[in-house]
Parts: structure tokens; C-alpha cells; sequence
């Protein structure tokens, strides 16, 4: 199986994805194989992200603004 990196909106897209499938009664290893990451990933990210928007992940992993000297707020 080959590495991939998801951005965060295909992360968030794919968790929305298994969580359409769980609640028509697919099991998480059902779901997982669906969205093709494994259990493992799936339970990661939801750990990682679960709940959040697509705009509120961006947000974090964007590095911090620095103020300089002089700038407002």
C-alpha cells in the first residue's frame, strides 16, 4: 500500500463519508475499506479532526501570523 497525503478538506470530505455509511449499518472496518484508509487511519483522524469544519482545520494547521512592529492588532 503506498503512502498518500490528504489535504485536510479530503480528510474532512472522506470522515463525512464514513459517517454516511456507519449510519446506514456499515461496520468501521466496512466503512474504513469505502474511503480506502485503514481502520487505523480512520479512527486517527476522527481523534484528530472529528467534529470540525473544513475551514476550522485550515485554520490550524496554518502557521501562526507574526505582528511586526508597527502593525495593528
Amino acid at each position: 500500500m503506498t503512502r498518500r497525503s490528504y489535504t485536510p478538506e479530503r480528510i474532512i470530505n472522506k470522515l463525512r463519508e464514513a459517517e454516511v455509511l456507519l449510519s446506514q449499518g456499515a461496520t468501521v472496518g466496512e466503512a474504513a475499506r469505502k474511503i480506502e484508509v485503514t481502520e487505523q487511519t480512520y479512527y486517527r483522524w476522527r481523534k484528530d479532526n472529528g467534529g470540525m469544519r473544513i475551514d476550522e482545520v485550515k485554520r490550524l494547521r496554518r502557521p501562526p501570523r507574526r505582528r511586526t512592529p508597527g502593525s495593528k492588532s
